[in-house]
């Protein structure tokens, strides 16, 4: 996510500035340079000392210090940075921003940086939702500025509603988010996570071990990306991902009937859930009881997604399939490729450690009828991104 970028953190006068100390040191690990902007009343909060520490980088409280740096700091910060995050945005800062006001170092220095900027609203949820700061924030919008909406909950002031601080992680997202390459801007992707279900009875179900992880990490760097993402998801423990329509699926017969209805509005389809190849021709009513001996289950064969997809694909259509295999890994990728009819087929190994189910990285091999491309061990997020570039020709 670095690339050695330049990232100004404004902080404002909130309680919660003091969860932007884990943001900054995030950010830090990850290999961006950092340099955090206070205004007068954060300093109250947490203490520049603080962020020094945690960002390696002298934090900016005053437009009129005395130092011996040659160049003016609000501009040559402005000039250097790549993006700019303020968090905890007050009501206060808000309407500066909105407004053109510029009378500290903070607002300042974001006035003249012309890069992507990222607001962060914190606040007691009346003054989020005063029309004044609702107006102030859809002018932020206007001037191409990202909103991170507020969460809801507890909030310190004893209130419960809107207005509590993203959390770390979530800011990083939408950094991340915000300063990505929109490649795929107009396209609309499908993309399918998780295993699915099938019934046996009340109690029982035929599944899989996949966590759907590979196909989250997709939809993130579609999203990323640019295109309009919808995720086609089987029954999995994974948080929603902001900006994703996500389509919840029991069934192969639930995730075939979302997947195939949407066939003729979608630009790519990348299908990387593990779906169940048969399911049980019986589904009983009643939970089946222990009896003496074996039991035996008669299975139907479900509809095979990838394979009606590419039949009936359309020109300019793409479709991108997995195989995740134990045995003739390469060799039974490619006659997937052929068999039915995919522009590209994913291929990995569960053999592999770091490659299998439930796993954070993956190691893949991206396969097209003209070349296959071996992608070497990375986080799943990062094997999503460059499936999307090598696919997409970037």
């Amino acid at each position: 996510m670095s690339d050695s970028k330049c990232i100004l953190v404004g902080v404002c006068g909130g309680i919660a500035a003091y969860k932007i100390c884990t943001l900054v040191s995030s950010l830090k690990k990850q290999g961006y340079e950092v340099h955090v902007l206070m205004t007068e009343h954060a300093q109250h909060f947490v203490t520049p000392l603080t962020f020094q520490t945690l960002s390696g980088q002298r934090v900016i409280t005053d437009m009129f210090a005395v130092d011996f740096q040659p160049d003016v700091h609000h501009i040559s910060l402005a000039k250097k940075a790549d993006a700019v995050v303020v968090a905890p945005a007050t009501a206060n800062v808000i309407a500066k921003l909105a407004n053109g006001i510029a009378d500290d170092m903070l607002t300042t220095t974001v006035l003249a940086c012309g890069a992507p900027k990222l607001i962060v609203p914190a606040m007691n949820t009346g003054m989020l939702d005063n029309p004044a700061t609702q107006e102030n924030l859809e002018k932020c919008r206007r001037y191409d500025m990202t909103i991170l909406e507020s969460g809801e909950g507890y909030l310190a002031c004893g209130d419960t509603g809107r207005g509590r601080m993203p959390e770390a992680s979530d800011i990083e997202d939408a950094l991340k988010q915000m300063m990505s390459e929109k490649y795929l801007s107009g396209m609309k992707v499908l993309i399918t996570a998780g295993p699915t279900q099938e019934a046996i009875d009340p109690v029982r179900y035929i599944t899989n071990h996949s966590t759907g992880k590979m196909g989250y990490a997709l939809a993130k760097a579609a999203r990323d990306a640019g295109a309009e993402v919808t995720l086609v998801a089987g029954k999995n423990h994974l948080d929603p991902i902001r900006g994703v329509h996500t389509v919840p699926v029991v069934s192969a017969a639930d995730m075939a009937e979302a997947v195939l209805s949407r066939q003729n509005e979608t630009d790519c389809f990348i299908l990387s859930a593990a779906v169940a190849d048969y399911t049980p021709k019986n589904t009983a009513s009643e939970k089946i009881h222990k009896a003496d001996g074996g039991m035996t289950i008669e299975l139907d064969r479900t509809t095979d997604i990838l394979a009606t997809l590419g039949k009936n694909k359309r020109d300019g259509q793409m479709l991108v399939g997995f195989s995740m295999e134990t045995e003739s890994v390469l060799e039974n990728a490619r006659k997937k490729l052929a068999r039915k009819n995919c522009d590209y087929i994913v291929a990995n190994s569960l053999r592999e450690a770091g490659a299998g189910f439930a796993a954070d990285t993956n190691h893949v091999t991206l396969i097209s009828s003209e070349k296959e491309e071996d992608l070497g061990m990375l986080s799943k997020y990062d094997t999503a991104a460059e499936i999307l570039r090598r696919v997409f020709g970037r």
